[in-house]
């Protein structure tokens, strides 16, 4: 991956206009081993692939490159899943996702990431009627061949869109059990939480919990912090954005206390328009407060970034030493669905690396 000729927006960080659109990425952050907690699979399609899918399907509408990555802006939450859901019409058989795995795995490796818990949007494929046991076979065909490959660990995290309702979530739930220990580790939700509250989905998460699932929930994303407290009375494990939780002193202790893992997103935040300004990210207020916070891509080729990009981004712009980047990278793998035995031996492949 090509890191020179990269450059920096002039614009205040504060400005509300800010966008960082490039950043250099040290020699020190591609050594450095990380994880990634918080990517979904459909998110990372990169336009050149999406116009490959768009010639099997549109015809002679289909999408070139350039206006693949056109597709890939708009400027609001909304139009982000708008983006999301027409990428998403473009996969349509197992080989697009074993495809899409394969090639997200590759963009993987070439930033030294070494292990992912991707985020698999089942409740739109099944919502389109399609064999989501099927689809899942061409991602576990994708894994199999970037593990051999590229030697990246992969697992899978079952998505429910909260939107669709509590009985769809339901279905997926019981659809991911199905494949519990063939790298299907967690069951969560996504999508719009204005739309509807965790409230909705807790006799879903007590399923999958009962069923050998782990949790996790987009939480104070587009909400504010009361999303957050109803992820974590659903038994959330893990916490993707987080975003509002630091205007709750009382929950940003409860975080603090038990350690739960943050999946913080800060260009994915930036380019929703969920966070109006990067000065305004918490990022650095979580990191420093104690609080367990990852970084992330989350959707990395809809929002132009990567998870090296990610950690030089907080780099640039938060303060983040090296050391504070290792510190990152370990939580990473600790906050993982990852065996102990497993986790340890990527904390000292990290240790490993020279500051």
């Amino acid at each position: 991956m090509t890191q020179q000729g990269l450059t920096v927006d002039t614009l205040s960080p504060d400005h509300p206009s800010f966008q960082p659109a490039d950043v250099k990425i040290s020699p020190f952050i591609l050594s450095l081993p990380k994880a990634e907690l918080h990517i979904h699979l459909e998110g990372a399609i990169a336009p050149d692939t999406l116009a490959e899918l768009s010639r099997k399907y549109d015809g002679d509408a289909a999408l070139t490159a350039e206006s693949a990555a056109a597709l890939y802006s708009y400027p609001d939450f909304h139009g982000f899943l708008m983006a999301f859901k027409a990428t998403t019409e473009r996969l349509r058989a197992p080989e697009d996702y074993e495809l899409i795995t394969y090639r997200m795995m590759e963009r993987l490796a070439a930033e030294n990431v070494l292990h992912a818990e991707v985020i698999f949007s089942a409740g739109v494929a099944m919502r389109r009627g399609y064999d989501v046991h099927a689809i899942y076979a061409g991602c576990e065909r994708g894994r199999e061949r970037g593990e051999r490959d590229l030697g990246v660990s992969v697992m899978w995290i079952w998505d429910a869109v909260r939107h669709f309702g509590p009985e769809a979530a339901q279905r997926v739930a019981e659809a991911a059990a199905r494949h519990v220990g063939e790298n299907t580790v967690a069951f969560g939700i996504g999508g719009d939480e204005r739309r509807a509250g965790p409230e909705l989905f807790r006799d879903v998460f007590a399923w999958a919990r009962g069923h050998g699932l782990r949790l996790t929930a987009h939480a104070g994303e587009s909400a504010g912090p009361e999303s957050v407290w109803g992820a974590l009375n659903l038994g959330a494990e893990r916490l993707g954005h987080a975003l509002h939780a630091w205007q709750d002193p009382e929950l940003m202790a409860v975080l603090v206390e038990r350690q739960a893992p943050i999946e913080a997103c800060i260009t994915s935040n930036l380019r929703t328009g969920c966070c109006a300004a990067i000065g305004q990210h918490p990022v650095k207020n979580f990191f420093d407060l104690g609080a367990m916070v990852t970084l992330n891509s989350d959707d990395p080729a809809m929002f132009g970034t990567s998870l090296a990009r990610e950690y030089a981004l907080g780099q640039q712009q938060f303060g983040f030493t090296d050391e504070h980047l290792r510190e990152l990278a370990r939580n990473s793998f600790e906050a993982s669905f990852l065996p102990a035995e497993k986790k340890i031996a990527f904390l000292d492949r990290v240790d490993a690396v020279g500051g």
